[in-house]
C-alpha cells in the first residue's frame, strides 16, 4: 500500500462518482433482491445515501492507495460486491450466499497464484485469518443465544481473511466493533433504539474490511 497518491486524485473522481452511481443501483437491487416475503419494494430512504457514499468512498480511496493494476481490480472487485451486501443488510439483514459464498475461493485463488500484495509471502497468515476470525466470533456470540451474529457475517469474514490477512483483519474487526459501538451509543442516547432492539453487525464489519485493507 502507498500513501494517498495526489496524482491519481482526477482518476479517483471519477472511479468515486462510479461507485457513487453503483451504490445507488445496489440500494434499488436491495429493495426488490432478494424479494421481501410481503412483496413489497423499499422506497428511497436514508439508506439511499449511505450506501452511494460508502460505494463512492470506498473505490475513490482504493484508487488513491492502490497503484497496481491488478490489485485495483481484485479489490475494486471485492468492494464493489461489499457495496452490494452492505445494501441488503441495511434493507433486509441479510448477507445473500450468492455473493458471500463465491468470494471465498476466488479469494484464495487469487492469493494462490500472488496477486494478492496484501498476502503475498503472508499466505498461511490468511488462512488462519479466515478460520480463526469467523470461529472466534461465533463462540463469543453463543452466550447471547442464537442470532446474536449472523451466519452470513461469518461466511463474510472468511474471504476478508483471505484477502486481507491476518493483521489487516483484526484490525478491519476492531474498527468495526468500535463503530458499532459508537453508533449504537448515539441511537440509545437519541432513543432510537433500546437495549433489546436487534441491530446487525454486517454493515460495520463491512465498513471495517474495507479499513483494513485500505489502511490496515
Amino acid at each position: 500500500m502507498t500513501d494517498l497518491d495526489q496524482a491519481a486524485l482526477p482518476l479517483a473522481l471519477v472511479v468515486g462518482l462510479l461507485g457513487a452511481a453503483w451504490g445507488l443501483l445496489a440500494d434499488r437491487i436491495a429493495a426488490r433482491w432478494p424479494a421481501h416475503e410481503d412483496g413489497s419494494v423499499r422506497r428511497v430512504d436514508w439508506r439511499t445515501p449511505l450506501v452511494a457514499l460508502f460505494g463512492g468512498a470506498s473505490l475513490a480511496l482504493l484508487v488513491l492507495r492502490q497503484g497496481d493494476p491488478l490489485a485495483l481490480a481484485i479489490f475494486g472487485s471485492y468492494f464493489v460486491a461489499l457495496t452490494l451486501l452492505l445494501a441488503t443488510d441495511l434493507d433486509q439483514r441479510l448477507l445473500p450466499d450468492l455473493i458471500t459464498l463465491p468470494a471465498i475461493p476466488l479469494a484464495l485463488i487469487v492469493g494462490l497464484l500472488g496477486w494478492n500484495p496484501l498476502v503475498a509471502g503472508e499466505l498461511p497468515g490468511a488462512l488462519l485469518a479466515a478460520l480463526v476470525f469467523p470461529a472466534g466470533l461465533y463462540a463469543l456470540s453463543i452466550p447471547f443465544g442464537a442470532g446474536a451474529i449472523g451466519i452470513g457475517d461469518l461466511k463474510l469474514l472468511v474471504s476478508v481473511g483471505l484477502l486481507a490477512g491476518l493483521g489487516r483483519t483484526l484490525a478491519g474487526v476492531l474498527v468495526g466493533a468500535l463503530l458499532a459501538g459508537v453508533v449504537v451509543l448515539a441511537l440509545l442516547a437519541l432513543r432510537r433504539v433500546t437495549l433489546r432492539t436487534y441491530i446487525p453487525f454486517g454493515p460495520f464489519l463491512i465498513v471495517g474490511a474495507v479499513w483494513g485493507i485500505l489502511f490496515g
